[in-house]
């Protein structure tokens, strides 16, 4: 019954965001994530089920990715009301998106390592996920420059900059604060998931 309504959510809007996109090609950029990690999701759902909170987490991060898609970053409507609201210069969505990007792989990589009994200790395991989720932003960020070089203008709207000269490593820094927050906010209730996990 999850599963079906997780599968429902997702494909309503996967069709909603590939329906007259800004830019066909940083639709494929941007929602090219969140299709793979459902194929994923699908190709492991029988052996290794995550928790609900998890499932939850990553289909929220993949309706920012196609909103973002559907949009262009820097062209959101709602972000782009809230620019003018608070006098700013940038559409920041995309600042959600790379908050998203700390916050969801946190606690999935939090749920393999626990599960799988891969790091003893909670300070070595926070280290590690901490560390992972910077990893894994600061490797993003080489793909949006390698498809920057490949591409030339067409990969603006990915790259999303809008004129910031420090977008990059600000977008890190949402990564991490993402993935710090996600460990002191649900840790708690991960682990109550987790059990249930265990003795079913």
């Amino acid at each position: 019954m999850i599963k079906n309504l997780w599968l429902m959510v997702f494909f309503l809007v996967l069709s909603w965001s590939g329906i007259n996109p800004k830019d066909y090609f940083t639709w494929i950029l941007e929602v090219a994530p969140a299709i793979i990690g459902t194929a994923v999701l699908a190709y492991t759902y029988k052996s290794f089920q995550l928790t609900p909170l998890v499932y939850i987490l990553i289909l929220l991060h993949c309706i920012i990715l196609m909103v973002g898609g559907h949009y262009t970053y820097a062209e959101v409507p709602l972000f782009d009301t809230l620019k003018e609201i608070m006098g700013s210069s940038r559409n920041n969505y995309d600042k959600i998106g790379h908050f998203a990007q700390g916050f969801v792989p946190a606690l999935v990589i939090r749920e393999i390592i626990l599960r799988k009994n891969i790091i003893n200790g909670a300070v070595w395991q926070g280290l590690f996920i901490i560390m992972f989720c910077l990893g894994f932003s600061a490797f993003y960020e080489l793909i949006e420059w390698w498809v920057a070089l490949a591409t030339g203008e067409n990969a603006e709207a990915f790259l999303g900059t809008q004129g910031y000269m420090w977008d990059t490593q600000s977008d890190m820094g949402f990564a991490l604060l993402g993935a710090i927050i996600g460990l002191l906010t649900l840790s708690k209730l991960h682990d109550k998931q987790l059990e249930h996990t265990s003795a079913s």
